[in-house]
Formats: C-alpha cells, structure tokens, sequence
C-alpha cells in the first residue's frame, strides 16, 4: 500500500505538534515559573517561562491585542494548511518546499494550542488567552559583567519548527518561489 506525500506530511506535522506538546506538557508539570535546568554548561538551559505575547515576549492591545493575534495565528494556520494541501495537488512541487511549509505549519500549530486551551486546561484564562510555554534557552554571548548579549530569547519546539521550516524554504527551496513569481508575471 503507497501512501500519499499528503498523508506523509500530516504525520510529519502531528509527530512534530504531538513532540512539541510533550515537551511543554512536561515542564508546565515537573518545573516551577522561572526554574533553569542547566542541561550543557551555561550555554544551553531548559528554562521555564511563559510568553503572552508573540515573538520573543512582545505584546500589544491587552486583551483586544490577544485575542486578535490568536485570531491572526488561525486564520494564517489555516491558509497555510490550505496552500499545502492545494501544492500537494501539484506533481511538480518539489518535496522540501512541502516539507518546509509543513514544519512552519506545525510550529505555528504547536503555539496555537498553547494560546487557545492552556488558559482553561490549567485554569487561568478562557478560550483564546492562554500564554505559549517556552523552555530553550541558549545565552551563547555574555559582556565582562556577565549579561547576556547575544541569544536571550527563550523559546520552544514549535518556535524551532517555524525557524528552521522559513531558513530552509530561504536557503535551499528559494529557486521554486521564484519560478512561482515568474510564471506569475508572466500571465500578467
């Protein structure tokens, strides 16, 4: 029996979703807020924090801000979805560009279901204002008085899905999107 690219890159995203819920579940259950675990040195450390916001911690709008941006992540999750079923259609879509929008998909999915059902699940906020769980933090540069300088973010599985799907689609998948862009003047 040959399974479908498009069954292929479901599993791929569950397997990546499901890894990283597994990973948050068990330090929302095993750490304390703020806990560090250092894992290799001072360079690499598993610590807890909670992100209200979207990248690296920002936050807009209060409440009108949160519920827009979890608004703003379904629908994108959603488009994303779409566009990847519609190039799974396609036999001339390379595989890494679908592997690549799919790992961006599941990185964006992860943190969805962080915002959407963490609040009610551990009983802090309603449907849509839960805060994503972050734990990776890897402060590689540090000034003569020992603050970070350089890799403060903490962030987590998903985040990683997302960034390493966009620099691989930048790095090695580029040449489709241009063809794309080209055939699409071209019709113009």
């Amino acid at each position: 029996m040959r399974v479908s690219k498009g069954v292929r890159l479901l599993i791929l995203g569950v397997v990546l979703v499901v890894i990283d819920q597994i990973i948050k579940y068990l330090v929302k259950t095993n750490m304390s807020l703020g806990e560090q675990i250092y894992v290799i040195g001072e360079w690499f450390r598993l610590c807890f924090v909670e992100n209200e916001g979207f990248a690296f911690g920002m936050k807009f709008g209060g409440a009108v801000g949160k519920f827009c941006l979890s608004l703003f992540r379904i629908v994108l999750c959603g488009a994303l979805i779409w566009w990847i079923s519609s190039l799974c259609r396609k036999n001339t879509v390379p595989t890494g560009v679908l592997v690549g929008l799919t790992l961006i998909t599941a990185g964006a999915f992860g943190n969805i279901i962080d915002c959407l059902f963490y609040g009610l699940i551990w009983d802090y906020a309603p449907f849509m204002f839960g805060k994503v769980v972050d734990m990776f933090y890897f402060p590689l540069i540090h000034n003569a008085a020992g603050d970070v300088i350089f890799f403060s973010p903490v962030f987590n599985f998903a985040d990683s899905c997302v960034t390493v799907g966009a620099f691989y689609l930048v790095l090695f998948q580029w040449k489709f999107f241009m063809a794309d862009d080209k055939k699409t003047a071209d019709k113009q």
